[in-house]
């Protein structure tokens, strides 16, 4: 008998800018909707993402995000997305948004600098060294809440 197993959810959040990045990087933010610094995502825990969230480890911070803060988030920083279902012929349909409880959101969250300041050691710096950067597991929800 299988058991009954809730989808798990990254949220990422860039930290750094744009500047230096290569065109790779940006394709890869643009693909994740993280296109400004302070922005969040919630995206599924899959090999393709994981593989993703790798390669932009050094300008963003995610971890495994837990249901409670994910219900303060929607409520909260949830933005309803307003564009076009379908083009003018109505033959393409956008899935620019994400159905939760049956609101239509925008796919990421704008959120503020975190209350604080990030970690210690800066934005420069991986969070196993004492910075702010790359895989942080279930504190990610802490920065989030200081962050909305």
């Amino acid at each position: 008998m299988a058991e009954k197993r809730e989808t798990e959810n990254y949220a990422a959040i860039r930290i750094r800018g744009h500047i230096g990045t290569s065109s790779i990087m940006n394709d890869t933010m643009k693909m994740l909707h993280i296109e400004r610094k302070n922005y969040c995502t919630v995206i599924p825990k899959t090999i393709t993402t994981e593989g993703m969230l790798k390669l932009l480890k050094d300008y963003i911070t995610y971890g495994e995000l837990e249901e409670p803060t994910f219900k303060i988030l929607v409520e909260k920083r949830g933005e309803p997305y307003m564009g076009r279902l379908t083009d003018s012929k109505g033959d393409i349909y956008y899935k620019r948004f994400h159905e939760i409880e049956g609101k239509r959101l925008k796919p990421f969250f704008r959120l503020s600098p975190p209350r604080g300041g990030f970690e210690r050691k800066g934005i420069k710096r991986s969070f196993t060294r004492g910075g702010a950067l790359g895989y942080r597991g279930k504190d990610i929800n802490k920065l989030i809440m200081r962050m909305i």
